[in-house]
């Protein structure tokens, strides 16, 4: 994709970006915002960046904080309107994907957020382990754990990335007992 000197691809990048932020209906954190379209359109990130500048600099997105202070973008009145002006430019069959399958991305990208593990060095053989949950900007769920070396201590982050819906009931399970 060639930045400056096609027009073309320029507009239809920048509605595709209005028309998805219609679509989602919520203010969106930019790394979320990014993979959202990346599901539906390969675009550099530095492109993005550029095409969200310049959508802000004509008022059809603002820019907003998070409740933990992360940048969030939503569409203006004046992005409202623009969407239905230029969504002819989007390619039919994105858009189709767009309407088919948004809910479905919105829930990956949403999933993928709140489960949330990573390993602090201490020292070199120990490691603190915290493996989260969080819905809705709050933590639901918390451990933190010790680790006696790198390696172990990864073992768990990449566990908990990738069975946290069948260890936190578990967990819960037992807490409980």
């Amino acid at each position: 994709m060639k930045l400056a000197s096609d027009n073309e691809t320029l507009a239809e990048n920048k509605a595709l970006i209005l028309y998805l932020l219609s679509k989602v209906n919520k203010p969106l954190e930019n790394t979320d915002f990014y993979k959202l379209v990346l599901s539906f359109q390969n675009m550099n990130y530095f492109y993005f960046q550029q095409f969200l500048l310049d959508l802000m600099d004509n008022k059809y997105i603002l820019k907003g904080l998070s409740d933990n202070n992360k940048a969030v973008y939503e569409l203006t009145s004046d992005g409202r309107e623009a969407v239905t002006l230029v969504q002819d430019l989007i390619p039919g069959f994105i858009k189709f994907q767009i309407d088919n399958n948004l809910k479905e991305d919105l829930h990956s990208i949403e999933n993928e957020r709140s489960v949330i593990a990573e390993f602090i060095p201490q020292s070199e053989n120990s490691y603190t382990v915290v493996c989260k949950i969080i819905e809705n900007n709050n933590i639901i769920f918390e451990v933190k754990t010790f680790a006696g070396s790198r390696e172990q201590a990864k073992a768990i982050v990449d566990n908990w990335k990738n069975n946290a819906e069948t260890l936190y009931p578990s967990l819960l399970e037992l807490l409980i007992k």
